[in-house]
């Protein structure tokens, strides 16, 4: 009987590729539900995903259950700050639903434990993304961003169709590390 293990590995250069489609064919689901059906091209965009995996300070990861790829994650990690951010996260389809994306969530924050916050987004329509971060995972939603209030730099939300970029921000402050940075600033 297998463990149902999960674990964290850095996303091989090679498997860059199939790490990006199983990604966009995740987040499409949500999207056809949605929209009815996907714009032209991926959702994120290859453009938009290349640039994330790409930006100087990405950590690209995958999530293993049992050794066996069943989802990934593109953070941006800052070593000076401890303000971190999931750019990108998600299970693969046909994984959903097994408690893997907590237990990844979960061994993330203890891979990067001088964290003081984690901040990530997701689109205003994903209700399941919402109910994940705030109630499984202990964020809280910061900011929403529209039409009036565009994120300053995040292309990615325009990528959806209609383009009006709705998002929330969600935040989550790490208490042991910011124990750590108050008893730092003394």
């Amino acid at each position: 009987m297998p463990s149902d293990l999960i674990s964290l590995a850095p996303a091989d250069p090679a498997d860059i590729p199939a790490f990006k489609k199983e990604l966009q064919d995740a987040f499409a689901v949500s999207v056809i539900r949605e929209f009815g059906a996907l714009p032209d091209g991926p959702i994120p965009s290859d453009e938009v995903l290349d640039s994330a995996i790409a930006a100087p300070k990405a950590v690209v990861l995958r999530i293993l259950r049992d050794g066996r790829k069943v989802g990934g994650a593109v953070l941006t990690i800052d070593r000076e700050t401890h303000h971190n951010e999931l750019d990108l996260f998600f299970v693969k389809l046909g994984e959903e639903g097994r408690g893997i994306g907590l237990r990844a969530w979960l061994a993330i924050e203890r891979m990067f434990p001088e964290t003081i916050t984690w901040q990530t987004h997701t689109p205003y329509f994903e209700k399941r993304n919402i109910h994940f971060y705030v109630n499984k995972c202990g964020f809280r939603i910061i900011e929403f961003f529209n039409a009036h209030h565009r994120h300053p730099n995040e292309p990615l939300q325009d990528d959806l169709p209609g383009g009006d970029g709705e998002a929330f921000q969600f935040e989550k402050v790490m208490t042991g590390a910011r124990d750590l940075s108050s008893s730092r600033s003394r």
